[in-house]
């Protein structure tokens, strides 16, 4: 479990950690330039705070290009990750109305650290200063402290090099020496290769009266390509030695990756030996290589390298004992936590009383994903296939999805993952029959709990699941098939329809995950429940009409066909109970043949 976070200034946290004589590791994320990249980074977000950095912090794009991303994701970050974020802001294009504004932004997020920088002007142009802005990052540092106090902890950028724009390296260290005296209180550098020269930056900065910690920046090498381009980019030299060991195997991508993480740990071994504070990492918005660099380092334990629940914990101060969530928000889970973010408690037993705290309006919740721009809503129309202009039509796009023909529904910004892999074909067969399914998992019983598709927890445990689907289907269909469960002992259903028309088989609490482990009381941390299902239905069909019927033109055929769905499916979650050897597509199949007497016995219709 993670350690109870608090929102603090990243210079106190180090402080905290050097009374101890304990080194840290951070990262850094860039705004990535696509919608399907975002949601990617806030999954990888998810992943990467199981390793504890001290904090990560979020670049501001070339020109302020990516400024209102970087506001949200580094919102997202400090306040639904939990992890402490750094925020970059420069001085490119930005007046002080805008700066006063980002700050402000911050500060009411909980932001409380800002990386302060003159910034990079957008590509092809040179740097200027612009009317009503700043020209240095000192300057911009001595502005934040007159305006805002002590309140926010604030870093600069250092350059072992040199900066590409300075006259001398004595000049740029006087530069350095300016911002600190302004105000900054630490200091993280530019990446490089030669170690030595990062130590010979060091002394001359203490030489100079600068005492602040000084974070190297360090990049693993995932790409030959992408390194000279790096390199190239910001002028940084490379060691001959370095050079020479990749020539040989610069075609070889994943050997090329093997040597960046051995000289990445030799690099991170010898600064920890100069007396390092802690390592800031610049990922690229990857995870594999930083990863294996902490292992080789022997800064991470092993339960930090797997998942300890089914679903991405939160680090935030006020959730972690969160052990129980509801399966519905499984591909949405910025959502559910943007929604629960004001519960005093989570369920910290079994089950927990988990239904009691309102969830709130969905206007309240700018995670949920429901409104978009008219370049997102263009974006979607390509992402969802060919306008439908009938209901078949719309079952293809679902079956489409699940086929892996098409990468995103409303409902899932990500493909398919590999866990459903075995289940692949009957849920194509069920969307193209007209059950559109947005929700599901196979029945599991006992994987080991370090299953490469299955496993959470931790080593030397057992995992299992429940047979799981959601989808939205008809009226007539789902008579049919309440009719038919009615005789199928392992089977529970829920149904709801936009009107709130509920239909339900059970009442209660029902795990549809679990694992055992040696020494723990049975951990159950995934469960269908009928009152969370109800206020899902109102996001789910949300999503349907803001994400997808929304799109097309009033009055046009598409749109007419999606309301026309929305307005009377209804929303279905069925469990099968028979973790065993229960067949929960079996129901459909037989539907569909129009078959009376079912082969398997799970879902099998008893004796009148």
């Amino acid at each position: 479990m993670y350690k109870e976070k608090k929102r603090m200034k990243i210079i106190d946290k180090i402080n905290e950690y050097k009374s101890k004589n304990q080194r840290f590791y951070s990262f850094e994320y860039f705004p990535p330039k696509t919608m399907e990249g975002v949601q990617n980074l806030y999954d990888r977000l998810g992943r990467m705070l199981l390793l504890e950095p001290l904090f990560v912090d979020i670049t501001w794009g070339a020109g302020g290009s990516t400024s209102q991303l970087t506001l949200e994701i580094a919102e997202t970050s400090q306040n639904i990750c939990g992890l402490e974020t750094m925020m970059h802001l420069t001085c490119t294009n930005m007046k002080v109305e805008e700066i006063d504004f980002a700050l402000e932004k911050a500060k009411a997020s909980g932001v409380r650290n800002i990386l302060a920088l003159r910034g990079d002007p957008p590509r092809g142009e040179e740097w200027k200063k612009i009317e009503g802005g700043f020209g240095y990052a000192s300057d911009l540092v001595r502005y934040i402290r007159q305006k805002h106090g002590d309140h926010f902890g604030i870093a600069v950028a250092g350059y072992p090099e040199g900066h590409s724009d300075c006259t001398s390296k004595e000049d740029d260290l006087q530069h350095l020496k300016n911002k600190i005296d302004a105000g900054a209180d630490l200091i993280i550098t530019q990446l490089f290769y030669d170690v030595d020269m990062f130590n010979d930056f060091v002394g001359k900065c203490r030489a100079i009266g600068i005492n602040c910690p000084i974070i190297p920046g360090i990049m693993p090498i995932h790409t030959y390509a992408g390194f000279k381009r790096m390199t190239t980019l910001s002028q940084t030299a490379v060691p001959p030695h370095i050079l020479e060991a990749l020539e040989p195997i610069k075609d070889n991508d994943e050997e090329v990756k093997k040597y960046g993480v051995k000289l990445c740990v030799q690099m991170c071994e010898r600064l920890v030996e100069a007396g390092v504070d802690g390592l800031h990492f610049y990922t690229l918005n990857l995870e594999r290589s930083v990863r294996k660099v902490l292992k080789g380092l022997n800064m991470v334990r092993p339960d930090q390298l797997a998942r300890y629940l089914p679903w991405a914990q939160c680090a935030s101060t006020n959730r972690l004992k969160e052990e129980v969530r509801p399966i519905f928000w499984q591909h949405r889970p910025r959502s559910y936590i943007s929604r629960t973010g004001s519960w005093d408690e989570f369920p910290n037993g079994r089950w927990g009383d988990y239904r009691s705290p309102a969830f709130g309006d969905l206007s309240d919740y700018h995670l949920s994903s429901l409104q978009f721009n008219s370049a997102q809503a263009e974006q979607n129309k390509d992402d969802f296939g060919a306008a439908p202009l009938s209901t078949q039509d719309v079952y293809d796009r679902f079956a489409d999805y699940c086929a892996g023909r098409l990468k995103k529904l409303p409902w899932n910004d990500l493909p398919l993952s590999s866990e459903s892999d075995e289940i692949k074909e009957p849920l194509v067969f069920l969307n193209s029959n007209g059950f559109l399914t947005i929700n599901s998992q196979p029945a599991v019983n006992g994987a080991s709990s370090t299953d490469k598709n299955y496993g959470w927890g931790g080593k030397h445990g057992f995992v299992y699941q429940k047979a799981y689907v959601e989808f939205f289907t008809s009226p007539e269909n789902t008579a049919k098939l309440i009719e038919y469960f009615k005789k199928c002992p392992s089977i529970t259903y829920h149904a709801v329809n936009v009107r709130g028309d509920s239909l339900t088989n059970t009442k209660g609490t029902n795990a549809v995950t679990w694992g055992i482990f040696p020494g723990k009381e049975i951990i159950q941390p995934t469960v269908v429940d009928h009152a969370s299902f109800v206020v899902w239905k109102d996001e789910a069909f949300a999503l349907w009409q803001s994400r997808w019927a929304s799109t097309y033109p009033e009055g046009s055929e598409s749109r007419r066909v999606l309301e026309s769905m929305i307005n009377s499916y209804y929303l279905v979650n069925v469990v099968d109970n028979n973790f065993v050897n229960g067949s929960i597509f079996q129901p459909f199949k037989d539907l569909m043949n129009n078959l009376t007497s079912p082969v398997i016995q799970s879902t099998s219709p008893t004796s009148n």
